[in-house]
């Protein structure tokens, strides 16, 4: 009975755990382990201290369409007149000649007046009105129709938001229409967003993915030839591909939980100090799972490309080095050109796709967002034209299509991994096939 219960897999089993049991505990009582993961801590610990300070920061809300202004001295602002049809450039015609008369507003009523609204969700159209006149200074009787409908698609006071074939949208606003927003709401979730987007491909996927097995990885295989303890692994009946793939895996039951709690204390900080009326944004926790696993992804491939280095060569390092000054060119590339086709020829931009593709899930009306704060027109209070909103172009930057073509999300997301999975399996062969030529010192 006992021998037929002790069959090869369980031979397999047995030599699996032990190796991957004594590189982990390699792994433990190594300074320079505690010191790599210690920095990576201290990396994404400053960079959520950037994000906190940016939440906390009050951004002063602009007049962009400068209907706060009284041009006539006669205590109304310009928007207000508007709204009741009297002439702002005239001290005798205002609300205040109205039975029974109204009294002005306050200018700062006329500040943020007209915020970003949308009647309907864009996602899956072509074209679709959207937004609300707030102040009503664009439905005043004294505007002729073709006034209210500057954007000729046969809607007054509207904004008509069309999706491209490349799956971009294109946002063209009726004159005076949501085009005083809330500067501080506007930026806080912008910048809000750009910071998970930035800290997650940055922070996670490149920086802690690329950094840790660079000084955890390289040295698998390769420290064990060069001290001799390798002979020791090789005594049993064992392959050397799977002696590879055990030191990998034992490596990597060190990385991922280390990556699972980072993401997790990264989650609970931004869905607590996020903007918002709630007291946390669990929707976002679908973006976190994402970095999660792209970096999951990214410390595999990269952990079995820097091992192999490390068979190949003495001093695998010096090859591994340029390699990530690569990989950097290709994540900086990816934020402006994620749809450029030399993006495919390296672990980076596979690993994004996966984070571009889930912010596309979460956020559906990331685009919107981006092309309501690009779009902001007219003048402040001083007459100069308004620039975009805060938050809008580092939201840009950091946000992108996943650049597989008009594809879903969800498939982009299958893709990647598959990709990622490929390369990690044909680098475990490569590498195994190195190390069955390599002669043990």
């Amino acid at each position: 009975m006992a021998d037929k219960t002790n069959t090869i897999f369980r031979a397999l089993d047995r030599k699996a755990s032990a190796i991957t049991e004594f590189t982990m505990r390699q792994y433990r009582t190594k300074i320079s382990t505690w010191v790599v993961l210690i920095t990576g801590l201290v990396i994404i610990s400053l960079l959520m201290m950037f994000y906190i300070d940016a939440m906390q920061r009050d951004f002063e809300s602009v007049d962009n369409d400068g209907d706060s202004i009284d041009s006539d001295g006669d205590s109304y602002p310009d928007g207000q007149e508007r709204l009741y049809g009297t002439n702002p450039f005239s001290e005798l015609s205002n609300p205040g000649f109205f039975q029974p008369p109204i009294p002005p507003d306050d200018p700062s009523v006329w500040v943020d007046e007209d915020d970003f609204d949308w009647n309907e969700s864009p996602t899956g159209t072509r074209s679709v009105s959207v937004g609300y006149d707030d102040d009503g200074d664009c439905r005043t009787e004294d505007r002729t129709s073709s006034q209210k409908d500057t954007n000729d698609n046969g809607i007054e006071c509207d904004i008509e938001l069309s999706l491209s074939l490349t799956g971009e949208f294109m946002y063209d606003a009726d004159n005076l229409v949501d085009e005083d927003p809330d500067d501080e709401a506007y930026a806080k979730e912008a910048l809000h967003r750009a910071s998970i987007l930035g800290i997650g491909k940055l922070g996670f996927v490149f920086i802690i993915s690329i950094f840790i097995p660079l000084f955890m990885a390289t040295g698998l295989i390769r420290d064990e030839m060069n001290s001799g303890t390798m002979h020791y692994m090789l005594t049993k009946p064992i392959a050397r591909t799977e002696v590879f793939f055990y030191r990998v895996i034992g490596y990597l039951g060190i990385v991922w939980p280390y990556l699972i709690i980072l993401t997790l204390i990264s989650a609970v900080v931004t869905g607590f100090a996020g903007p918002g009326d709630s007291l946390f944004r669990f929707a976002e926790f679908g973006i976190w799972l994402a970095i999660l696993f792209a970096a999951m992804m990214a410390t595999l491939v990269y952990g079995m490309l820097f091992c192999f280095l490390g068979v190949m060569w003495r001093y695998g390092i010096v090859l591994a080095i340029p390699f990530a000054a690569w990989e950097l060119g290709m994540a900086l590339l990816s934020m402006g050109v994620p749809d450029a086709p030399i993006l495919r020829f390296s672990v980076i931009g596979w690993a994004l796709i996966i984070v571009d593709s889930a912010s596309l899930i979460v956020w559906p009306d990331m685009a919107l967002l981006i092309y309501s704060g690009l779009s902001v027109e007219g003048t402040d209070a001083l007459g100069f034209e308004s620039e975009e909103l805060i938050g809008s172009e580092p939201l840009q930057y950091f946000y992108a299509n996943p650049g597989l073509g008009n594809i879903s999300p969800f498939l982009s997301m299958i893709i990647a991994t598959v990709v990622l999975l490929i390369q990690a399996i044909a680098l475990l062969f490569v590498g195994g096939a190195i190390f069955k030529g390599k002669e043990i010192e």
